[in-house]
């Protein structure tokens, strides 16, 4: 039997570094949600930036405008990991699903506080975003 290491990780930090709101561009009650991953891998110091960006709009057409974008960053540190192809693939799972709640809970909070009709995210399986923040990923170059 092979000995494998485990890859652990930790969040440092997060951060929400866009809000933006413009009810100009909400027409009606219908809500269409879309998130957006992307990461940087810095090798250096071992850290993963995940930029975990969501959008509601009122149509699925494309070219419509959303009325919330909130733009969320996380902060990732590893240990045993040296390259890109180091990270685990439950990382990129893993990773979005540990900041979820607290985007979610942050659009219903701004959203609420800006005496609007709330954007309420249920609890959602984002798995499906595990290859697209992958293949978003790229090397901190330094």
């Amino acid at each position: 039997m092979e000995n494998t290491k485990r890859a652990s990780f930790s969040i440092d930090k997060y951060y929400f570094d866009q809000v933006h709101i413009d009810m100009n561009n909400r027409e009606g009650d219908e809500l269409f949600v879309d998130f957006q991953p992307s990461g940087i891998f810095n090798a250096k110091n071992k850290q993963y930036t995940l930029t975990f960006k969501f959008t509601a709009q009122s149509s699925e057409e494309k070219g419509t405008s959303p009325f919330v974008v909130v733009n969320c960053v996380g902060v990732f540190n590893f240990k045993e990991v040296n390259t890109l192809k180091d990270i685990p693939e439950f990382f990129y799972r893993n990773s979005i699903a540990i900041l979820f709640p607290f985007m979610r809970a942050y659009v219903s909070m701004v959203t609420n506080q800006a005496n609007i009709q709330p954007v309420m995210l249920p609890t959602l399986n984002l798995s499906s975003l595990e290859t697209p923040l992958r293949e978003n990923t790229k090397v901190k170059e330094e």
